[in-house]
């Protein structure tokens, strides 16, 4: 598996953790609420609440993950050289890791092809909340809609560029 399939993989992982979570606070807080009015406020701070703790844990992961990878790779040279006294040592594992990290063409079209999964599932999203207006749901279904869209388009988005990874993807 490369770099780019584990680092999405991980990802996709932790946006189905923020997801699953969010559901059940949002289930939770649906029931207990049920005989109170519709209060668009509270929802709406819950929702940029998950966002900040998803951006966040995104970017601590994504950090952990690159900082593991960076270890697993050195280890990897050392076992290779068998030796850890090579002075250039240091450099053999800092060009595994520019090599193991960087792009490619490849990459950037999976990229493109993957985002374009992900934007027709938010644009699902956000038609299916306009339905729920117009079939006279509650403002709250919509605003619920619109955020698992997000979430899922993100995580389809993610497991599009695993598929491609693994069955390759054809320019055109």
């Amino acid at each position: 598996m490369s770099h780019q399939e584990k680092r999405t993989l991980v990802s996709v992982l932790a946006e189905t953790a923020i997801l699953i979570t969010y559901c059940i606070y949002a289930a939770e807080k649906a029931q207990t609420s049920s005989a109170m009015p519709v209060d668009l406020k509270s929802w709406a701070m819950a929702i940029l609440t998950f966002l900040s703790i998803g951006i966040a844990a995104m970017i601590i992961i994504q950090i952990i993950f690159h900082i593991l990878l960076s270890i697993s790779l050195a280890i990897t040279e050392q076992v290779k050289h068998g030796t850890c006294n090579d002075p250039d040592l240091e450099k053999k594992i800092g060009k595994s890791i520019k090599l193991e990290m960087a792009e490619d063409e490849m990459d950037e079209l999976i990229g493109l092809k993957s985002s374009r999964i992900g934007f027709a599932v938010v644009s699902l999203g956000f038609i299916a909340a306009l339905l729920a207006l117009i079939f006279n749901y509650s403002s709250v279904v919509m605003l619920n809609t619109l955020f698992i869209s997000f979430i899922v388009a993100t995580m389809s988005d993610g497991l599009t560029q695993i598929y491609f990874y693994h069955s390759g993807v054809k320019n055109g």
